[in-house]
């Protein structure tokens, strides 16, 4: 299949002509999202399964620092366990990703020292998004400059609310163009609903296409900093609009719950959520992220107890 956006060309030509499109999408019966989001997350993975789920869980983990007490020290201690979450375990996979504020990008590009973890970083004024547009994109820009693989970046929910949804659109433009380096290679781009303000399901599947069509490589769910951050619900209603988006555009856009996951239980549901959904394509770290910090240490409790029978209990895991 072609990959093209050359069917919705017109969608964007204005604010009117976005917000007909977006208004046209068919409504979510929200009901029967939950039910089905709920039903999903009571299949049961047992033995050889659930540990193949375990180590795909781990390896899809972005290890998130995002304090305002963030030190350099706290950054290296978190890249030392994103390469080797289990220092007992050399198998143990590695995480995806390890998550920072720009000042700490190079901290953490230089701690990794050519691992196979992608440093992330947020940006646009994280997490409110309460800046000019020049000052998002200077946050971006610094990002990659210091070495940054990915943006996180948060879309202004206020424009969005407003109805603004071009406005939502240039932005996200406007980033995805920051994230270009000199040499032409890019940052991949994770944009930001913060699902919990958004209020409506209609209006996540609004601003899922909003960020589909304006070039995001991941539709993300929240912050991890309000009330309200990823369910099984909000995450499967993004899963259908990618599967609907790559089906109209042959584009894969990957997809990234983040906040509110702690448990192995509840990451293996998301990964049926996906597998069931938009299916083995999105399997990979590549296509599907947890936005999570406590997640790793009961992955990596449950892990220990599959090996050897026992269950470790906390104090058998760093402490991030």
């Amino acid at each position: 299949m072609p990959t093209t956006l050359t069917a919705f060309a017109d969608v964007t030509t204005s604010d009117s002509a976005l917000r007909r499109f977006l208004h046209g999408l068919p409504g979510v019966d929200a009901v029967g999202l939950e039910a089905r989001a709920a039903a999903l997350g009571t299949r049961s993975i047992k033995t050889t399964a659930k540990a193949y789920a375990i180590d795909l869980a781990i390896s899809m983990i972005d290890l998130t620092t995002l304090e305002g007490a963030d030190t350099p020290g706290k950054v290296r201690a978190l890249s030392a366990k994103a390469v080797h979450p289990d220092p007992t375990d050399r198998s143990t996979p590695m995480t995806a990703a390890v998550c920072v504020y720009p000042d700490m990008v190079a901290t953490a590009k230089a701690a990794l020292n050519g691992a196979d973890v992608k440093v992330a970083s947020v940006a646009t004024a994280f997490p409110a998004g309460r800046a000019a547009l020049p000052v998002k994109l200077a946050d971006t820009r610094d990002a990659v400059a210091a070495g940054a693989d990915e943006i996180d970046m948060v879309i202004d929910r206020g424009a969005f609310l407003a109805g603004r949804y071009l406005d939502t659109y240039e932005l996200i433009k406007a980033v995805k163009e920051a994230c270009v380096r000199p040499d032409g290679s890019a940052a991949r781009l994770k944009v930001i609903f913060e699902t919990g303000e958004l209020s409506t399901y209609d209006n996540i599947r609004r601003a899922s296409w909003i960020g589909m069509l304006a070039g995001a490589d991941f539709i993300k769910t929240s912050t991890g900093k309000v009330g309200v951050n990823a369910t099984p619900a909000n995450t499967l209603l993004m899963l259908e609009a990618v599967r609907d988006f790559k089906a109209q555009t042959g584009i894969q856009i990957g997809v990234k719950p983040a906040g509110g996951i702690r448990t192995t239980k509840d990451a293996i549901k998301f990964l049926v959520l996906v597998n069931e959904t938009v299916g083995e394509d999105w399997l990979s770290n590549h296509w599907f992220r947890f936005g999570a910090s406590s997640l790793l240490n009961d992955l990596l409790m449950q892990r220990q107890k599959l090996s050897t029978g026992r269950y470790s209990g906390p104090d058998y895991v760093t402490v991030d």
